[in-house]
């Protein structure tokens, strides 16, 4: 009898706290490189890369709308980026001094800071997916090259061919440019409706790099990282850089450490730690708070939110 009369009351608390980490509230942050975009290029190609920001949104918003997780979220977005040619990942990946693409990618749960990392990726399509695979199937959290694509195959990704990353226009500039180094990468940071916190990060990196150069997108805690205590944030930039400064990890460090909020803590680390012309991130804090700060010409870039707002630029603050 008394059993009967418990099993009522451990049902409602059980439904209290089952609602209490649920909020309805997710929040979807993406950004597609910083740099110096030229202002005056045509038209069409601005709508390009504000529609492509729009659809990386959507396809973001479909899954966090309907109860997704926050991790599925960023790995989709960066899919859709890495196969569209606009951006520095996957197909649009740029090349290294000898004309072929390396790509790095790295994926992070806030939830319990599990992730994965890939470096010098040179036949797997969606580098990211592959991180994943990395924190999911595997016991290590990094593999590079040779033993990053065995791996691949091991757990069922196919290879294509290294001729599928190379586009004409990033073989047009890699046969013109003699110095010029483009930086560039795409990333994604997200909060789902349970309050989890992912980020993700895909590149192909510098371009006319020399080949095996590792950038900061796949080293967690310079270009990505995630912790459900703090934030999580996806970096861009001259990755040298943001490894020596462990840029993403410092901004959650200041956040826990010195309870210094989001938008302070990114300030801190791209306008007083980082120089001009650095490079930028995007981070998103474990209370849907999310700012989007770099110090370069130009950010792509943009944001939605459960309560309706969205917005996607390239220039301006």
């Amino acid at each position: 009898m008394k059993t009967k009369l418990l099993f009522p009351f451990f049902l409602f608390l059980f439904c209290l706290l089952t609602n209490a980490q649920t909020t309805g509230k997710y929040v979807l942050v993406i950004h597609g490189g910083a740099g110096g975009m030229d202002e005056n290029m045509p038209d069409s190609l601005k709508q390009e890369y504000l529609s492509s920001l729009n659809k990386a949104l959507e396809i973001g918003e479909q899954i966090l709308a309907s109860g997704g997780t926050s991790i599925d979220a960023v790995e989709k977005v960066i899919n859709y980026l890495e196969d569209n040619p606009l951006f520095n990942a996957g197909k649009g990946a740029v090349l290294t001094s000898e004309g072929k693409a390396e790509m790095d990618a790295a994926i992070m749960s806030g939830k319990d800071l599990s992730c994965g990392s890939v470096t010098g990726i040179k036949k797997i399509k969606n580098p990211v997916s592959l991180a994943r695979a990395v924190m999911e199937k595997s016991s290590h959290v990094f593999f590079s090259g040779e033993g990053a694509e065995k791996f691949a195959k091991e757990v069922g990704f196919k290879s294509v061919n290294p001729k599928y990353f190379s586009v004409e226009n990033r073989y047009e500039i890699w046969l013109k440019e003699i110095k010029k180094k483009k930086k560039g990468t795409v990333g994604a940071v997200a909060l789902d409706k349970n309050r989890n916190l992912a980020a993700a990060t895909s590149t192909g990196g510098m371009s006319m790099k020399k080949p095996g150069r590792v950038g900061d997108a796949p080293i967690i805690g310079a270009g990505t990282y995630a912790n459900n205590k703090t934030c999580a944030v996806s970096c861009t930039g001259w990755g040298e850089k943001f490894i020596k400064n462990t840029v993403a990890f410092n901004v959650s460090a200041m956040m826990e450490y010195k309870n210094m909020c989001l938008s302070d803590a990114v300030n801190e680390m791209i306008h007083k730690r980082l120089n001009q012309n650095d490079g930028g991130l995007i981070a998103i804090d474990k209370d849907g708070n999310f700012t989007l700060q770099f110090n370069t010409k130009s950010m792509l870039r943009g944001f939605l939110t459960s309560d309706g707002k969205k917005e996607v630029k390239i220039w301006g603050k």
